[in-house]
């Protein structure tokens, strides 16, 4: 299948023709025929399209009371949006921080060579399979990553990346029927449980394939336990991870890491006893033939994870958390309304609904909660702004617009814990005087989205959510729509384009009505709060930093995850303890945190607490929680300029200090990184860093210089090297160059593997390397036994 894509050279295919339109009559009356349901209309038509066809979009305007200028001016806005013809099957390369760092531009470059997509294009001639780049998959601890329509792959590399859509094209042609997943039986009271964790990370890890070899073997020893689907385990280097609560041969509760397919059978048969005795003697020959015949299955399991209770990395890895917004992390369904309401869920709803809405406010002041969204405005504060406004008409907003590359936070909460994000928007509601909520969520999380929507749908059959409105509205890839007044704007279904404050939303938001608006997590911290008291939330944190803070762990790091810790905990804590520091051989550089609106915080202040004054100190900002470890290995500059043309392209361009100086700052450090600096370069840089930083309308321009300046203060030599024409790094390409050195046996595989053919295969002789044609993609590096390549 995949050779006919790649060996045939037929002309492009014709743009389809789009006759029929009638689906969009369809679509409009399902979503409405307002201003604010042009872009979830757009939505609808692209997901069925995969792009916006004109016939389409006139169809909209004769059927609604949208303009063709609206419609023109929010679909050439929003990133998301697609104006013509895409391939049948869309491959995203993440590019977020995380993917950046370990080579997402190498994997791209490989696939589009597989694929025979032109330079210049992002489809092949056969409209067979379109590129698209994203920000960010969140799915950050397995980058680099890449998503074939709805599958995502981890841990891809510029060799492995053709692989995943060899897997993809066999999967469409496999029959789901010849490996059929039973129907669960029912077990006996005291059976085990087995969970499974089906976050995002977990299922791009391989975790459903896992959760099906388990199905079918409880099913095959007559269902005599319960697979149970549990939300993000925060352990996502160790996925796919299964846990077995209950009896069997070893009692308790063992937790198995990186299980494979393969091995999941044999996880079964040591926990679960067989029903009926035919079943039995089958299993007893399976285990004696297991014995026999080893396998790669699983080793003795590590014990249950309670910091007091584990021992090894496990124990390093979960020792120093705290868990507030991720509580009962790993343990819960993330859709089991039972269990949730079993664990005390909606007791914090109950408990307000009983108390009058200033005492909530006042608790909330009490308990020093800032917003977890990256500024760290006290969150009592702005309740009470909303509160004493005026009018009876209120809106509370969830900002799940994650859109910092390297993190996922936000993301992994929505998936595994919906329910607790629901309730503390209903205590929200109660405080304010709100009657409607939103859920403002990305459209590149839809396991996020889905689990929301049946979160709430089972809400209101049991009648949790007593007269308040909440649906959900997802945003268009454009990462401005993380400012308030620009979110705002994109469900009014308008350009996400911020406006002047004051007025401020908690005076003004949407529709013209006081808006409440707080991030996933600040949310998700207020069930605790209310439950526990503000003096417990208080006595966690440092200072003016209360609490706990959620960082998605990402980038050169060996224990990468979703983690939950006090405010006040160090760098090096996070790093070495938690992340169990960088590979053997290298050295820590550096730790970016806070994404395109963060700073670079250099190793030897990597003993600084993690909480706001402190990082205001050193020139950074908590952001919304993403932490990229960076090794010698990467170059300070390029990290630079990867940020800025991260913040350059999100740029709404309403304002000229942003969509100009941005731009001129990334035109300095593309030099810088091509060899062709000028002198007074770095000086420009910093004055156009000022002025921008300043000048600014918004929080997206106000700190897009922020890895700039922080990157120039702590790592000024490593400018100084480029100005000269060097990467120390050995990163950028136009300064390095792959060379064969003493050592080489001529075995040939550099040849073999380079994939644009710059190495003439000559047996039991040195090599050499065409640099007109090397592109740079280190897979022959990799792949010399003799470790003869080297970068100069």
């Amino acid at each position: 299948m995949i050779g006919a894509v790649l060996d045939n050279p037929a002309s492009a295919k014709d743009p389809p023709v789009i006759a029929d339109v009638s689906f969009v009559d369809e679509i409009v009356a399902a979503r409405g025929a307002g201003p604010d349901a042009l872009i979830p209309i757009l939505q609808a038509i692209q997901d069925r399209c995969h792009w916006l066809p004109d016939p389409a979009l006139r169809r909209v305007c004769e059927v609604t009371a949208i303009t063709p200028a609206q419609l023109d001016s929010v679909a050439g806005f929003y990133a998301g949006f697609r104006r013509t013809p895409a391939g049948e099957h869309i491959v995203r390369v993440c590019h977020g921080t995380a993917c950046h760092v370990k080579g997402s531009t190498l994997v791209e470059d490989a696939l589009r060579l597989y694929l025979g997509i032109a330079a210049g294009t992002d489809s092949d001639s056969q409209l067979r399979f379109t590129i698209q780049r994203v920000a960010c998959l969140g799915c950050c601890t397995l980058a680099p990553v890449i998503q074939i329509d709805s599958i995502t792959y981890g841990h891809r590399a510029a060799d492995t990346a053709p692989d995943a859509v060899r897997d993809f094209l066999e999967l469409q042609l496999a029959n789901p029927d010849d490996h059929p997943v039973p129907a669960a039986a029912i077990p006996d009271p005291d059976a085990p449980v087995i969970r499974i964790g089906l976050g995002s990370c977990c299922v791009a890890g391989g975790a459903m394939r896992v959760h099906d070899e388990l199905t079918r073997e409880v099913s095959r020893l007559g269902g005599n336990a319960r697979v149970e689907e549990v939300g993000c385990v925060g352990m996502c280097h160790q996925t796919p991870l299964v846990e077995v609560a209950g009896t069997g041969p070893l009692s308790g509760s063992s937790l198995y890491t990186r299980v494979s397919p393969d091995s999941a059978g044999s996880i079964v048969r040591r926990h679960v006893r067989p029903r009926g005795w035919w079943r039995r003697i089958g299993n007893a020959w399976r285990d004696a033939i297991d014995a026999i015949i080893p396998d790669d299955g699983p080793a003795l399991p590590t014990r249950r994870y309670a910091p007091d209770a584990c021992d090894g990395e496990i124990c390093e890895f979960l020792g120093p958390q705290m868990r507030i917004a991720t509580e009962h992390c790993g343990q819960l369904d993330p859709l089991d309304l039972d269990a949730y309401l079993a664990h005390g869920g909606f007791a914090a709803v109950a408990a307000a609904r009983a108390m009058d809405p200033a005492a909530i406010i006042e608790a909330l002041s009490a308990s020093g909660l800032r917003g977890r969204g990256g500024a760290g405005f006290p969150t009592g504060q702005k309740w009470s702004k909303v509160a004493a406004a005026p009018g009876e008409a209120k809106y509370v907003i969830v900002n799940g617009d994650e859109g910092d590359p390297g993190a996922f936070m936000d993301r992994m909460i929505l998936e595994s814990y919906p329910y607790r994000v629901i309730e503390g928007v209903l205590i929200a509601a109660r405080a304010v005087g709100a009657s409607e909520g939103i859920f403002y969520i990305r459209h590149e999380y839809p396991l996020a989205v889905a689990r929301i929507e049946q979160a709430l749908d089972r809400c209101r059959g049991r009648g949790l959510l007593e007269g308040v409105s909440i649906r959900i509205v997802q945003g268009a890839g454009a990462f401005v729509c993380g400012e308030e007044t620009a979110l705002i704007a994109s469900i009014e279904g308008q350009r996400g384009m911020p406006v002047l404050r004051p007025p401020y939303p908690s005076e003004a938001g949407l529709w013209g009505k006081p808006t409440l608006i707080n991030n996933v997590e600040t949310y998700a911290q207020i069930p605790w709060i209310v439950r526990h008291g503000p003096a417990a939330f208080a006595r966690i944190g440092t200072g003016r930093s209360r609490g706990t803070k959620v960082f998605a762990l990402t980038g050169k790091v060996q224990r990468g995850g979703l983690i939950e810790v006090p405010m006040g905990v160090t760098f090096r804590q996070i790093a070495e303890q938690i992340g169990g520091g960088v590979a053997p051989g290298r050295r820590l550089k550096a730790i970016q945190i806070g994404g395109p609106s963060g700073g670079c915080v250099p190793a030897e202040l990597a003993d600084t607490p993690i909480d706001y004054e402190s990082l205001a100190g050193i020139g950074a900002i908590m952001g919304s929680g993403g932490l990229v470890v960076l090794d010698d290995t990467d170059c300070m500059v390029d990290i630079a300029r990867y940020f800025l043309s991260f913040t350059q392209a999100e740029s709404c361009g309403k304002c000229a200090p942003c969509r100009l100086g941005t731009r001129a700052m990334l035109d300095i450090l593309q030099r810088l990184c091509e060899g062709k600096a000028r002198p007074d370069d770095l000086r420009s840089l910093e004055s156009l860093a000022g002025d921008v930083k300043c000048s600014s309308l918004c929080g997206l321009g106000q700190t897009a210089p922020n890895p700039v300046l922080t990157t120039l203060r702590y790592f000024r030599d490593e400018y100084q090297a480029h100005l000269e024409g060097r990467c120390p790094a050995g990163r950028c390409a136009a300064l390095i160059r792959y060379e064969v050195v003493d050592g080489c046996i001529g075995c040939t595989k550099c040849a073999q593997v380079c994939p644009v053919g710059a190495i003439e295969s000559r047996p039991y002789q040195i090599h050499e390397i065409d640099v007109t044609r090397c592109t740079r993609c280190d897979i022959c590096r990799r792949e010399c036994p003799t470790s003869a390549i080297v970068v100069r």
